[in-house]
């Protein structure tokens, strides 16, 4: 393993460690102000959804992706292709399921 290799993975794994924070800090049901679109809306809109549920989604996807993201390094270093084409294609999977998901259904409204 090269210094390079190192320093990648040690980047990641910061990256992936501020992800994994703020997923748990929304899992608490905090942080609305960091969901994108929901932070611009007026209090009288954001007072027709469930912020609590709304957050707790979020949470759980950023966990995930948080979780996955050093495995990008991992795959680097030992050369396994799969994890590193896997990984984009996961993250914009999982933010298209996340897009229709919230947006459909009236899940959220109260």
């Amino acid at each position: 393993m090269s210094d390079n290799d190192i320093i990648g993975l040690v980047i990641t794994s910061v990256i992936g460690l501020l992800l994994v924070i703020m997923g748990v800090f929304m899992l608490f049901g905090r942080g609305s102000f960091l969901i994108a679109g929901f932070n611009t809306m007026s209090e009288e809109e954001k007072n027709k959804y469930d912020r609590t549920a709304l957050c707790k989604l979020v949470g759980k996807i950023i966990l995930s992706i948080g979780l996955a993201t050093p495995l990008v390094s991992v795959g680097g270093i030992f050369n396994i292709t799969w994890i590193m084409i896997g990984y984009p294609i996961f993250v914009f999977g999982i933010s298209i399921f996340a897009l229709i998901y919230i947006n459909t259904g009236n899940r959220f409204k109260k």
